[in-house]
């Protein structure tokens, strides 16, 4: 894989708690939703090397967070366009399938994650 930076990595990160309520009241909407998902792969990232406890949080809270997701673009008030909500669903339900299973493929949920970090952040 080549030395790309990720949307987790190439976002800002606050260096306090004050800092960090200031940067987000900076930010927009869909802004806050892509640090979401960097947080996520930031989890995901560490698990791949981590303790199968840790490992275990980390799938559970994508899956929760990719849960939400496809609930949100199921429901028939979501103002998206209904073709891009169905990929959308469709990626969250490939994301969820992959969370289910024994030994999760974390390098696709991370990179799941990027993606819509970066798409949202925009």
């Amino acid at each position: 894989m080549s030395e790309q930076i990720s949307a987790a990595e190439a976002m800002p990160q606050p260096a306090s708690a004050a800092g960090a309520a200031a940067y987000r009241r900076r930010l927009t909407a869909k802004q806050m939703e892509a640090e979401v998902f960097a947080r996520a792969t930031r989890a995901i990232r560490a698990a791949e090397q981590a303790e199968p406890l840790a490992r275990a949080r980390a799938v559970a809270d994508n899956r929760r967070l990719w849960d939400a997701v496809h609930a949100s673009v199921m429901d028939p008030t979501n103002a998206l366009p209904p073709p891009l909500r169905a990929q959308i669903a469709g990626v969250a339900l490939a994301v969820l399938r992959e969370c289910d299973r024994p030994a999760p493929d974390l390098g696709f949920v991370a990179e799941m994650n990027e993606l819509f970090a970066g798409g949202l952040w925009r």
